[in-house]
């Protein structure tokens, strides 16, 4: 499992997801959490792991699967 920071945004792409825009400059789809997870322009910390074999229309980058998340 690893933590990654950075800042939530919604991607109106094909019906709208989630994706994480990490510190290091990586996007990252998001799957998991709650609510209070998906706030565009929420500066937040995940811990999780990146799912290596899935494949979605958002095409942003990697899954990340949310184990854990908190707010910064």
């Amino acid at each position: 499992m690893a933590t990654f920071r950075g800042t939530i945004r919604k991607n109106d792409l094909e019906g709208g997801f989630w994706e994480l825009r990490a510190d290091d400059g990586e996007n990252y789809q998001i799957r998991g959490g709650d609510d209070g997870l998906r706030v565009d322009g929420k500066r937040v910390e995940i811990r999780g792991d990146i799912d290596e074999d899935a494949m979605t229309i958002g095409m942003t980058g990697p899954v990340l699967d949310v184990s854990s998340w908190s707010a910064l």
